[in-house]
């Protein structure tokens, strides 16, 4: 309540000398009943807590007309409660009285002409906030990409004198050829699903509803068998299972290459992904539900909406947003119910939520092999090492292949038995994952570590664990795992060159620290080694028997650890 209160008094003093409480209005106009609503809304919009932000928002709507920056907050906050139609009305009273001026509310405007097909408006709506496009480098993005899609829509071809955003034009451009029904369009898409810079897999989904637009029925069929359940995402894991079932209605009822509120849609899903890389929830959800205003068919959007919710930790808008996904959507519904047990397991503990996610999956008649390596894995995290390999092992029994599929069950059953002290199966599932995939880093450090743990086979642990890291030299917990490593077999200068990189790679990592402080003990160098030990014990994450074993490294250094 104090942070709360020091926030207001901040706002406060920037409210009163801020130059952009606009139209010359003072606070003699409202009264302080407005003012105390609007600095709350503030609070608890800054504090992530929109629902409540919307509350006070409403309650000072005298303000409107009057603060830029109160219509900024006011319009994030319904279009953030998915009041979308609400917002784009506040803005366009807003701009009769010329008072709407920032990027996001051209985007509503623009949103709103698309929907009712009025492609001229919109266009005067991007012109208008060309000012504005250069205040962050995504808005650049949008103002340009928008700019050739309304050429595209309007003169029914691609624009020629354009700016290139590489992936993100290449996308636009597949998009686009779809759109005006070209010959390009399949080597555009294939080209973007193959493009090795990245994972554009997505993709796939539009090229299968492109090929079934275009009655390519055998050529679908042939690239939904290329589809792999287990690594697959949630959107073609569902389209291979409309394919296999013949459910080829099912595409064109959710996307449209003919349907310009369709691809602009999709484009703003894209931004939506692009904020929620970066952690800005707020600016991800805006363009994520703009996105859904303009296709609302395509609901299995929504995922990311409650993925947000649950990053957030807005459990209860997270379940009512997984409420859209029922069992008509076979993995989606298996999405709703993991997310429901992770919702579980942050609120009651590992044990309701994997009751509750047991509960569900006994009562799936035939589940698939996604729901079966995915309650594995839930197996797995919670620590009940015997069902996990029962589940694991159903699914390397129905592989016959050596894929990497099946070298990564193996990886995941293998550390399995580990966990168990079952170190004669453990190894021979890792040994055969690694004759497989003999490149897999993450086995290779696995694998290694435990021999190292075991004082087993030390030469060629360290020899897996050097080519590990060779393969894998960004990644923490291998460069934890040398470091350990040579720690072992009491290299101890060598260890703390890893260690050191560790610590850097995962600062918030309790056993990469405590790992750091060991070897900086037995450097001589007791001072930095306890402060390490001590940050240890300030970490969320640092389970009670790690606390007790650091508190008598703290008093008495190694001698007792």
């Amino acid at each position: 309540m104090f942070n709360k209160l020091i926030k207001l008094l901040v706002v406060l003093g920037i409210f009163y000398q801020t130059t952009t409480y606009s139209k010359s209005a003072s606070f003699n106009e409202f009264n302080s009943r407005d003012l105390t609503n609007y600095f709350s809304g503030i609070v608890a919009f800054e504090n992530k807590n929109n629902s409540d932000a919307l509350k006070f928002f409403n309650a000072s709507k005298i303000l409107l007309k009057k603060h830029n920056k109160y219509l900024k907050r006011y319009t994030y906050s319904l279009v953030l409660e998915n009041k979308v139609a609400q917002a784009i009305n506040v803005i366009k009273n807003a701009t009769n009285e010329g008072n709407s001026d920032f990027f996001d509310a051209y985007m509503l405007l623009i949103a709103d002409s698309l929907k009712t097909n009025n492609l001229d408006q919109a266009e005067k709506y991007l012109d208008l906030s060309l000012k504005f496009q250069n205040q962050n480098r995504f808005n650049l993005v949008i103002f340009e990409t928008l700019r050739q899609y309304l050429y595209t829509f309007k003169n029914k071809k691609i624009l020629s004198n354009k700016k290139n955003f590489g992936n993100i034009s290449i996308i636009n451009q597949a998009f686009q050829r779809c759109y005006l029904k070209k010959e390009s369009t399949r080597s555009s898409f294939l080209n973007l699903i193959n493009n090795p810079d990245g994972d554009y897999s997505r993709y796939i989904f539009f090229y299968i509803n492109f090929l079934i637009e275009n009655n390519k029925i055998d050529e679908v069929k042939t690239v939904a068998n290329q589809i792999e359940y287990i690594n697959s995402t949630l959107l073609l894991s569902q389209s291979k299972s409309w394919v296999e079932n013949e459910q080829f209605k099912e595409f064109s009822k959710i996307f449209s290459c003919n349907n310009h509120n369709d691809i602009i849609g999709e484009f703003l899903f894209l931004i939506s992904n692009l904020y929620s890389s970066e952690d800005d929830i707020k600016k991800s959800n805006f363009y994520l539900n703009l996105s859904n205003y303009l296709n609302p068919k395509f609901i299995l959007n929504s995922t990311l909406v409650a993925e947000n919710f649950y990053f957030n930790k807005e459990y209860d808008k997270a379940k009512k947003v997984l409420k859209n996904f029922d069992k008509k959507y076979e993995f989606y519904y298996w999405f709703r119910v993991k997310k429901e047990a992770q919702i579980i397991i942050k609120k009651q503990g590992y044990d309701e939520g994997i009751d509750f996610i047991s509960s569900k999956f006994s009562k799936i008649d035939k589940p698939n092999i996604k729901m079966i390596f995915d309650i594995a894995n839930f197996y797995k995290n919670s620590k009940n090492y015997e069902k996990a390999i029962e589940y694991y092992t159903k699914i390397i029994l129905s592989l016959s292949d050596n894929s990497k599929t099946k070298s990564d069950l193996l990886y995941r059953r293998g550390g399995s038995y580990e966990r168990l002290g079952n170190y004669e199966k453990a190894d021979e599932d890792l040994i055969n994952s690694l004759k497989i995939n003999p490149n897999d880093a993450f086995v290779l450090n696995y694998l290694a570590y435990s021999w190292l743990e075991r004082d087993y086979q030390i030469d060629e642990a360290m020899q897996m664990l050097e080519k590990a890291y060779a393969l894998r030299s960004d990644n923490p917990y291998i460069t934890d795992s040398i470091g350990w490593a040579y720690y072992l077999i009491e290299n101890y200068v060598e260890a703390e060159k890893y260690l050191k990189k560790a610590v850097e790679l995962m600062p918030e990592d309790p056993t990469v620290n405590d790992h750091y402080g060991d070897i900086l003990w037995k450097l001589n160098r007791n001072i930095q080694a306890r402060y390490f030990w001590r940050y240890v014990l300030g970490l969320d994450d640092t389970n009670e028997d790690v606390r007790k074993k650091i508190n008598i490294k703290i008093i008495e250094g190694l001698k007792s650890s």
